[in-house]
């Protein structure tokens, strides 16, 4: 009986970034999509006519103990131009401490075009304590959004993330990517 409970409490911490996941992997539920090559963002053309502002939102789950936020609250981009953000997080304890994001975008109709190129979802960032780093996202929006007319009425696009802690060895797989491929040590920012 305290086995099923003890299972239970670790399925409803694991169901939001599993749900996520799920989201991530599948394009529902505004998670943008990630991993594309690089010979496509080379040949996209800019919709320069067409201006959207992101916002940006952060958010640490109870269980840990970070501070975490955007650098910038909102920048301006025009379907097919890449854009950098970057995110801050702290430990402000006295001990080690990994955590692991998952992310969504607002409107969720908008999330198959938010292209993220590198971010720091999906892998654990280990921070020391009272250790500060800075997160990295680049990221475009894909110039078919600007043809969707779904999209004509959308100029702001928000980009959350929720960090949790993770414990050492578990990680999530990281959508779009082949299980096998060994992703570079520049991809943990």
């Amino acid at each position: 009986m305290a086995a099923a409970a003890v299972g239970m409490l670790g399925a409803s911490y694991a169901a939001v970034p599993l749900y996520r996941l799920y989201c991530q992997t599948t394009g529902l539920g505004g998670s943008a999509v990630a991993g594309h090559a690089s010979d496509q963002i080379e040949n996209m053309v800019p919709v320069k006519d067409r201006i959207i502002k992101i916002t940006f939102n952060a958010d640490v789950h109870a269980s840990l103990q970070w501070n975490f936020r955007p650098q910038q609250t909102e920048i301006y981009v025009v379907p097919g131009e890449t854009a950098l953000a970057f995110y801050k997080a702290k430990n402000p304890t006295d001990k080690p401490v990994i955590g692991i994001s998952t992310y969504n975008v607002v409107p969720f109709e908008a999330g198959q075009y938010f292209n993220k190129i590198q971010c720091f979802c999906f892998e654990e960032q280990r921070l020391n304590p009272q250790e500060e780093v800075d997160m990295p996202v680049f990221f475009y929006i894909d110039p078919e959004f600007a043809e969707d007319p779904r999209m004509v009425n959308v100029d702001l696009i928000t980009l959350s993330y929720t960090f949790f802690e993770a414990k050492e060895g578990h990680t999530l797989p990281v959508p779009g990517y082949n299980s096998n491929q060994q992703l570079s040590p520049a991809s943990n920012l």
